[in-house]
């Protein structure tokens, strides 16, 4: 089961909020979205992203429990490097894409809008996740964080190459905030998808780059282990970024794991 509480906040510099999450407690589900784009385009874009998201895992979700396997189709084919669960959450984020893409040409002032993504889901004692862009998810699990997802960015790209070279060096590169892959911005999008097992009391936390853009992990770590709430740990941590500066909106999702079938 997966206890989770969200909140945002449209910063101290930014006119309006382009940030987007959702819950589903009872499909295991969250979802968070750093939408961009002009005249407020980025707020529909992250918007669009997560109720599309939302919608198609929960009426998949339905349809397998009345038909089973006979309710699942895969419109941008199926990778068997993942299961079906991955595999619904990677056709979810296309599903979007398509939306976006659609809404975008249908009126000037949504032309190049485009959205970040990450969808997290608990599916038993696994996790399963589906993620564009440099919005991350965390994992706390026994007082240690870890970085699930990997930026799509340009920074990040650099860094892959060179893994000596010093992140500070980046910090003032015009290029640093530039996103390499996102939703809504090409017909073809590439849909990261992983899966691992979830322990009993892991804590996930989903943000934005309005928080992990000002915190780093061990001061995300420190913000975490002060409750134990997912209510607050997710106020905790968006307090820390604005107490830290940050320019930018700023959203986060914490979430609880426990795991149903252990006995105490």
């Amino acid at each position: 089961m997966l206890r989770a509480y969200g909140v945002t906040d449209k910063g101290r510099v930014r006119p309006t909020n382009e940030d987007r999450f959702a819950i589903q407690d009872d499909l295991g589900l969250c979802v968070i979205a750093d939408g961009m784009g002009g005249h407020n385009a980025g707020e529909v874009a992250a918007r669009v992203a997560v109720d599309a998201i939302v919608d198609f895992v929960t009426e998949k979700h339905r349809s397998l429990a009345l038909l089973g396997d006979r309710a699942l189709d895969w419109p941008f084919g199926f990778d068997p490097e993942f299961s079906p669960d991955g595999n619904m959450l990677r056709t979810a984020i296309q599903i979007a894409n398509v939306q976006i893409l659609e809404m975008a040409g249908s009126a000037d002032h949504f032309a190049g809008m485009g959205t970040t993504v990450v969808a997290a889901r608990a599916v038993g004692a696994r996790l399963v996740v589906g993620h564009v862009g440099d919005s991350r998810l965390y994992i706390l699990s026994g007082g240690r964080l870890r970085q699930v997802t990997r930026d799509d960015s340009w920074v990040a790209g650099v860094l892959a190459q060179d893994p000596h070279l010093d992140p500070i060096l980046l910090q003032h590169h015009p290029m640093r905030n530039a996103l390499t892959n996102v939703v809504g911005a090409t017909p073809r999008i590439d849909v990261h998808v992983l899966e691992e097992a979830l322990l009993d009391g892991d804590v996930l936390i989903l943000t934005t780059d309005g928080v992990h853009g000002v915190l780093n992990e061990e001061q995300l770590r420190y913000a975490a282990q002060r409750d134990d709430a997912p209510e607050a740990i997710a106020q905790t941590v968006l307090t820390s970024a604005l107490q830290r500066g940050s320019r930018d909106n700023c959203t986060v999702v914490a979430a609880r794991y426990h795991n149903d079938q252990l006995k105490y």
